[in-house]
């Protein structure tokens, strides 16, 4: 487990009117390895701008993925990354978490074939093996991509490939692979010289959402500190889409040995264009559209009260 050490400083030239309690702490919790979907994070602490909020953040690498908003829950974290169709499952189970920040504002999941293979339609794959890594969201984006060609779920095969998903592709075990990131396995698979095909679930019927998400414990919604940190991580990602290639090579610096490779380059400039620029700010239209989406589903019991789990903090 890697850790990563932030100070945040005063917000004067943020231009807010709060302040925190300086070397008060914050412990932020990631979805994942460090890689660019976490770049205002990283590129913030780089630059210093973090130190000026009298706040240090711990960044921490999750050793299980589906741990970070259980701790923040039991009020182990401060904060989690998480993504927003885990959210509304989290929610429905009685996990007391809220929405309050996003850093990625459009799905990456993607549903990917082999580009000189013989699918070249998500309607190619009826009675073809289908490879997942998660069961449950993933059967339902795929379910909702196939009904808009007239297939059920019960017309393919699905594989469980755990995270091998590329490999499993390349290698013919499957057919295609839902659950494969469009900034990172197409990359992955370019490089090794076998090109992917995507098919967007936006574009096949299921309905947009935020990928990457912040939540915090119910309980601390009125926190100075998560204010801050939105106004940090929104002035990083102004920075990043004004600056792309020096934010890089600062996003690189923070550890060279794991980030310096081609497919962290190029997963960074396809990650750009789907950073919030308002990571702070709340489409309430678009969230519940999607708890519909996953009640029609059969994946969360009800929709609840959209204030009982996604805020805009200041609103």
């Amino acid at each position: 487990m890697i850790k990563f050490r932030v100070v945040l400083a005063s917000l004067a030239l943020l231009a807010v009117s709060s302040h925190a309690t300086a070397e008060e702490k914050l412990t932020l919790l990631l979805d994942w390895f460090i890689n660019p979907d976490h770049a205002p994070l990283i590129v913030a602490q780089e630059n210093g701008w973090f130190a000026e909020a009298g706040l240090e953040v711990e960044l921490v690498e999750p050793a299980d993925p589906s741990l970070p908003p259980k701790l923040v829950a039991a009020g182990k974290a401060d904060v989690a990354i998480s993504y927003q169709p885990q959210l509304h499952m989290q929610v429905d189970t009685g996990l007391p978490v809220v929405r309050f920040a996003t850093l990625v504002a459009s799905p990456l999941n993607s549903l990917v074939v082999l580009q000189d293979g013989a699918i070249s339609s998500v309607a190619d794959l009826k009675g073809k093996k289908i490879g997942y890594s998660v069961g449950g969201f993933e059967d339902a984006l795929l379910g909702s991509m196939l009904e808009t060609y007239d297939i059920s779920l019960d017309e393919v095969e699905l594989v469980n490939v755990n995270w091998s998903l590329s490999p499993s592709l390349i290698s013919g075990k499957v057919d295609a692979v839902i659950g494969a990131f469009r900034n990172f396995e197409l990359n992955q698979m370019d490089i090794e010289g076998k090109p992917g095909r995507a098919f967007y679930p936006e574009e096949h019927g299921v309905p947009v959402y935020d990928e990457l998400i912040m939540l915090a414990n119910k309980d601390s919604m009125n926190s100075e500190k998560l204010q801050i940190l939105v106004d940090v991580v929104e002035r990083a990602t102004q920075y990043i889409i004004n600056h792309p290639d020096q934010a890089l090579e600062e996003f690189i610096a923070s550890n060279k040995e794991l980030l310096d490779n081609e497919l962290n380059r190029r997963a960074w400039y396809d990650t750009l264009p789907r950073f919030a620029l308002r990571p702070g700010a709340l489409d309430e239209s678009r969230y519940q559209r999607f708890a519909a989406f996953m009640h029609e589903r059969g994946l969360i019991k009800t929709p609840p009260a959209l204030q009982d789990y996604a805020v805009e903090l200041g609103g």
